[in-house]
């Protein structure tokens, strides 16, 4: 075979093979297109909402005391024995060991700086236990019988829902935050143009925060009989949301 007859055929086979590759390319791209097409979803996402107030049951409050005397040890021996005093009249009102929790407990010195010159005239104690409790009838009494054992810091009430009690509510919230998205997502996708056809995800938000109520020291004269102090619950918020991403065409 001649030379002109080997290069003719050569140039022949490059142009088809360049063909192939091309062909091979465009089916190539072609498939990758048609996948992302039929893989890609339209999207509308939504948030529900749902509320309710709830009587909380359950009570959180701080007793302590401060005692300032002459030596560290005085000061320490004198707190400790006001608090041994609110702590039995604590469980002579039917509070569980469980229930009172030591939160705080110190000594320090008290300086006097006159004159430029610091100098220590004293020392300051000061312990104070947490109680939580679920009797909410006796928290008057909790106060005023403390206030009497020689507790002089009382306060930092809050309220709170017990994880129990809110359970009883979140599934009937969790239905309304539910019916609250999808009205919205139907209101939202007929103005679009679009219809609903399926649900992608969804997520559950609870906002429940507790409620403080009293932030304030007490202190009672143990001779003067006086009046329960009134401490009402009131009512907490208990709220949920939902986030739900609809498929939509």
């Amino acid at each position: 075979m001649s030379p002109e007859n080997n290069k003719d055929k050569l140039y022949y086979i490059t142009i088809a093979l360049t063909i192939v590759l091309v062909l091979m390319a465009a089916t190539l791209y072609a498939g990758s297109v048609g996948g992302s097409d039929t893989d890609s979803e339209n999207t509308l996402q939504m948030n529900g909402n749902a509320e309710m107030m709830v009587v909380p049951d359950t009570a959180t409050l701080n007793i302590g005391a401060e005692i300032m005397a002459t030596t560290a040890e005085e000061a320490s021996q004198e707190n400790a024995a006001i608090m041994n005093a609110v702590i039995e009249e604590l469980k002579g009102l039917g509070l569980e060991e469980k229930d009172i929790r030591t939160s705080r407990v110190s000594v320090r010195p008290e300086y006097n700086y006159a004159e430029s010159t610091r100098t220590i005239e004293g020392y300051s104690a000061s312990n104070s236990v947490q109680i939580t409790t679920t009797n909410l009838d006796i928290l008057g009494e909790i106060i005023d019988r403390s206030a009497s054992a020689g507790a002089n810091q009382i306060g930092g009430i809050s309220f709170s829902v017990s994880d129990e009690k809110q359970k009883e509510v979140h599934e009937d919230l969790i239905t309304e935050a539910v019916a609250d998205a999808s009205s919205k997502a139907e209101i939202l996708a007929e103005n679009l143009g679009v219809e609903i056809i399926g649900v992608k995800s969804s997520s559950i938000s609870d906002g429940t925060q507790p409620r403080t109520y009293y932030e304030e020291s007490v202190a009672m004269d143990a001779a003067t009989e006086k009046p329960a102090t009134p401490i009402e619950p009131g009512e907490s918020k208990i709220s949920m949301s939902v986030q739900v991403t609809y498929i939509v065409q």
